[in-house]
């Protein structure tokens, strides 16, 4: 009877050294190339247009700094040309009543105002009466009720 090979100290796995072994092997058989770099030089301009990357330019900070309050001053701009092509568009009497509104109910909330102010100063004092002594009752009262019929015996304590 032959004992299975044991392996001996400080030295691989025959095992293992045939499994990497047919590995390598195999590596080796293959014919295709798995990568490819062409070694022609790229034209430094060529028939495709650049494409325009998304976000915000490449600008100095100066130039960042403008373009945001350009930006501001545009978008802040928006309701004097609205109010004014609204001027251009509507008829005086129309227009008169769109811009009066706001006024008349703002005087309108002024005087509302007003009147209750007057009507909360001409209120009358608050009264306080007193009643002198008082005497207040801390005893407890146990209740039981008891019976189909309820029969309440309340106790002072």
């Amino acid at each position: 009877m032959q004992l299975p090979e044991q392996p001996v100290a400080g030295q691989p796995d025959p095992t293992i050294q045939q499994n990497a072994a047919r590995f390598l092997a195999a590596i080796n058989d293959i014919e295709k190339a798995t990568s490819y770099r062409d070694p022609t030089t790229l034209p430094t301009v060529g028939p495709t247009p650049p494409v325009p990357q998304p976000g915000q330019p490449p600008m100095s900070q100066w130039a960042t700094d403008v373009s945001g309050v350009l930006k501001a001053v545009s978008v802040a701009s928006l309701p004097v040309g609205g109010a004014l092509w609204i001027v251009g568009q509507v008829e005086p009497l129309t227009l008169a009543i769109i811009l009066g509104s706001p006024a008349v109910a703002a005087l309108a909330v002024a005087r509302l105002v007003a009147k209750i102010k007057d009507a909360n100063q001409a209120t009358q004092p608050v009264v306080q009466n007193y009643y002198g002594n008082v005497h207040h009752d801390t005893r407890n009262v146990t209740s039981t009720t008891r019976g189909v019929i309820a029969n309440t015996r309340n106790q002072a304590s």
